[in-house]
């Protein structure tokens, strides 16, 4: 059947094919997360529109589940499946600023730093990831948040319009005035209702200079730590953001020598306003007792992007558990500094990130993005490198979420989403908006030819 796609395809198709046994096939197939390692029958390397037309027909007439790979970052590894056809969107990358009217129009295969170096050059810039190297087309339509969120909402709330290819071989545009019943659900509904070949964003300005940095406490003032973050971000201006990450210490050139290796506890955290008001902003939190190093200053904002790539690069098995909470209390905060003592790789860590601000503010209904008012959002990432590890890490990862699943708020961000079956994709929604999901699926994707992904099945 691959063979016969491949040949079907090579009609027309302007882009690069990949079939088993060329010289390029298993570094097209590989993606982010070393744990996945899955084997399509074709991949289909796309230029443009037509090609993604040509490679959506192709799959649903010889019966071939597509994938849809932008970034390939996605933790469950949903760009690529066994003995389906990749429509891989990476060559697609291109980002063009109109800044008179402070947007950006961009392909799905650009990444954030792709993005943020174009945006930038004007001062501008709109919520993307938290690392540099993830795709903006994933992220968006999971939501998507990261230093700017506070204050400007997530990545599908500044998402003006997008472009798709659906099931049946259509082009739409989505947006406010265009399919807004689309344009609902591609914000937060993930992959579901077609191929997204272009994306229209809003632009904030932002730097290009922003004070950003990191404070490390010793794992034992965690619990202080943890306390004196929940009160300040309580009151904090939305131009601060700041996550909280518990680990080990990674080697680099900023920290002192006998850091590296220890527990730690790091605040993370950005101001995207004016440096005098930034400084005062973060001023109780550099003053706590304890710090080990304080690497706050004014930086680039595209140097900040890509401050937490190091790391996190391609090729390590990760193994991901995510819950929103609605309390960080005590006994939660106890529970997290209980398994930092216990954390089973280096590479792993424990993140925090703590919400409100202009996310909250979105009305809850305004698009299939759920949980706006969760003031918290858990992240435990496992991270290590033998295969022989698994049961190790992936244990410690469960029985930290199961424990904290005691403060959850009722769900999960679905771009932190692992292979969970389909009652965790139900909490990334909620029963209502699963409902109207389901409705948009029936009259988008009725045969649900878009199922590799976090999927919303047809309701028949």
């Amino acid at each position: 059947m691959g063979a016969r796609a491949a040949a079907a395809l090579r009609r027309g198709f302007r882009g690069q094919l990949i079939t088993p046994g060329d010289p390029e096939y298993d570094a097209a197939r590989t993606v982010w997360n070393g744990a996945i390692d899955r084997r399509p029958a074709l991949i289909a390397r796309c230029t443009g529109t037509p090609d993604v037309l040509l490679a959506v027909e192709v799959a649903r007439e010889y019966g071939l589940p597509p994938t849809v790979r932008g970034g390939g970052h996605s933790i469950a590894g949903h760009a690529v499946c066994d003995g389906g056809l990749m429509i891989d969107l990476s060559p697609m990358r291109s980002v063009r600023v109109d800044s008179a009217r402070r947007t950006a129009h961009a392909r799905p295969g650009a990444s954030w730093a792709e993005f943020d170096r174009e945006t930038q050059r004007y001062g501008l810039a709109t919520p993307g990831g938290l690392m540099s190297a993830t795709g903006i087309a994933g992220t968006t339509l999971g939501g998507g948040f990261g230093w700017l969120s506070r204050a400007y909402g997530l990545t599908c709330d500044n998402l003006l319009e997008a472009e798709l290819v659906t099931a049946d071989g259509r082009v739409v545009t989505a947006s406010a005035a265009q399919h807004p019943d689309l344009f609902w659900g591609i914000r937060g509904g993930g992959g579901n209702f077609g191929v997204v070949t272009s994306l229209s964003y809003r632009l904030h300005p932002v730097g290009p200079q922003v004070l950003c940095g990191e404070l490390y406490f010793p794992a034992d003032r965690a619990p202080q730590v943890l306390r004196a973050v929940r009160g300040h971000l309580r009151g904090a201006p939305d131009q601060l953001f700041a996550v909280c990450l518990l680990g080990i210490a990674p080697a680099l050139p900023q920290l002192p020598a006998d850091l590296p290796g220890t527990p730690v506890v790091r605040i993370a955290m950005c101001h995207v306003g004016r440096p005098e008001r930034a400084r005062g902003a973060m001023a109780p939190l550099r003053a706590l007792p304890g710090v080990l190093a304080d690497t706050v200053q004014l930086r680039p904002y595209t140097a900040w992007q890509q401050m937490f790539d190091p790391g996190w690069g391609p090729g390590a098995r990760n193994y991901w558990k995510a819950e929103y909470l609605s309390t960080l209390d005590d006994r939660a905060i106890a529970t997290l500094t209980r398994h930092l003592a216990g954390i089973t790789s280096p590479l792993s860590d424990i993140r925090l990130a703590f919400l409100g601000g202009a996310i909250a503010r979105v009305g809850p209904d305004d698009t299939a993005y759920t949980h706006r008012s969760a003031p918290y959002l858990l992240s435990i990432n496992s991270r290590w490198e033998q295969p022989a590890e698994d049961a190790e890490h992936t244990g410690w990862a469960r029985e930290l979420w199961s424990a904290m699943r005691a403060f959850s708020s009722g769900g999960v961000y679905v771009n932190f989403l692992g292979q969970e079956g389909s009652g965790r994709v139900l909490e990334a929604y909620g029963p209502v908006k699963y409902r109207r999901l389901t409705a948009l699926k029936d009259g988008y994707d009725p045969g649900n030819l878009f199922r590799v992904n976090q999927n919303i099945p047809p309701s028949s």
